[in-house]
This record gives structure tokens, sequence and C-alpha cells, in this order.
């Protein structure tokens, strides 16, 4: 059973049975999902205090979204020359005085955030550059990650014949644990990271009372940059993973 605990455009958390395992080969599966990134950059003119290098690992990690189909420069019809199909360029010509943000980056590829700060142009200065974006995986380059990926186990967090010294309420860094009259109620319990401050605190007190242990459900937390929904995240890791399988299975 699947609960939903958060959801919204850039983030979602959930709670399911699962296994660790599972839930694993799920995370790692995300760096497989295909996403659009700057791969290579052309700088004609540069008058800034960046080095052309600096300018291009920037661009690089500007997070991009494409509404059409494209295609892996190794699935593409081209054999990875570089086309239409597989190849988005995008072209930035700015003047200062300013910052120059990721949104001067103008072509067929929407940036996803425009306000990222690639440099900075004083009176009279000049970049001129073209970037050529392709689709690529996380397991290539880190800039071809969707988003973030991890999960932990839900807490079981038991306050069974507590004495309500309200110890244990204090030791809580997270502030997950309230007294109500002489006993302790726990507040969203999917935040716990059982970091055990709670059984330690009663432990010093004489009072073995408070216990946390794995319940048995995973809290799944997934955090898009941006190019994809955080449910299609998930959705297309699960594809990548059953066609890992399925080679699997046929070797």
């Amino acid at each position: 059973m699947v609960k939903i605990i958060q959801k919204d455009k850039e983030k979602l958390i959930f709670s399911a049975e699962m296994k660790e395992s599972l839930a694993n080969a799920i995370r790692r599966s995300a760096l497989e999902v295909p996403t659009l990134a700057i791969d290579e950059v052309e700088i004609y003119k540069n008058d800034s205090a960046l080095y052309d290098e600096i300018i291009a690992h920037r661009l690089g990690l500007v997070p991009l979204k494409l509404e059409k189909d494209m295609n892996l420069r190794e699935d593409c019809s081209c054999d990875g020359k570089g086309c239409g199909k597989c190849t988005v360029e995008l072209k930035m010509q700015t003047k200062g005085p300013g910052v120059v943000q990721s949104k001067e980056l103008k072509g067929k590829a929407e940036v996803v955030y425009g306000a990222m700060p690639i440099t900075l142009l004083r009176e009279e200065q000049e970049i001129e550059l073209v970037a050529t974006a392709i689709l690529g995986k996380g397991t290539e380059h880190a800039k071809f990650s969707p988003g973030l990926v991890y999960y932990r186990n839900l807490a079981d967090i038991e306050t069974k014949n507590c004495n309500a010294c309200d110890e244990c309420v204090k030791a809580c860094p997270r502030g997950l644990l309230q007294l109500d009259g002489k006993k302790v109620v726990v507040k969203d319990v999917w935040k716990c990271d059982m970091c055990d401050a709670c059984v330690e605190a009663c432990k010093e007190k004489g009072d073995e009372s408070m216990k946390v242990v794995p319940s048995g459900e995973i809290v799944y937390f997934i955090e898009s940059f941006g190019q994809m929904d955080p449910k299609e995240i998930f959705i297309e890791s699960v594809k990548a993973l059953k066609s890992n399988l399925k080679i699997v299975d046929k070797a």
C-alpha cells in the first residue's frame, strides 16, 4: 500500500511496503532516466573574469526541458554525428553591465530556472556562445541526473509505560515528540531518522520504555531538478529497472 505524504511540483514523498533491496534498485535506476543538458559549448567571445571552462561548466548544470521527443545519440539514425532528432542548439549573446543569467540562453529547449547566474559583465564587456544540448544519463555525468532520489525506513516509536518525564521530548532534534498529559505523542513520524536521541535520554533517567525500531515500511523521497515531474521520475526509474532485468533474464 502506498501512502502519499507530500506532493508538489518539485517534490514527492510517500511511504510504501517494500524491501530495501527494491527501494535501492529503484533509487539507482533514477540515474538511467535520460534528461537534457548542455554537453558542448563553443565560445566566440568572453570578456568576463571567468575562464571559458568555468562558463561551460556552469551552463552544463542549467536544467533544461524539452517538450518534443528526442533520441539518445547512440540510438539516433545519424549514428551519433548530431542532428535535429538528438541535438538542440542554444545561443547566448549579451553585453554588460550586469549579471548574465541562464534565461539569456535562447533556443528550442526551455530553461527551467531563468535566474541562475552564469557570470558578471562590466560596462562594454560581452559574451557570445553557442551551446549544444543532448540527452544523457546520470550514469554518464551528474548533469544528466533528473533529481535526488533517496529513502529511509519508516520508524515505529513505542512509548509504553512511559513515566512522562519529558526528557525524550526535549532530546528529539526534529521536535517530533510532544507531551499530552502523561502520554508522549508522536507527530510526523515519517520525519524520524531513528537517531535514538530520545531513547538515550530515557536511558539516562533509568527508563527504558522508549523504543525506536524500523516499521517494515519505506519512506521514499524524490526531489526533481525541474526537468521532470517527481512522479514521472519514479515511473521512469521503475521502467529502467524492468528493462535491465529483462536483459539479465535473456543472458
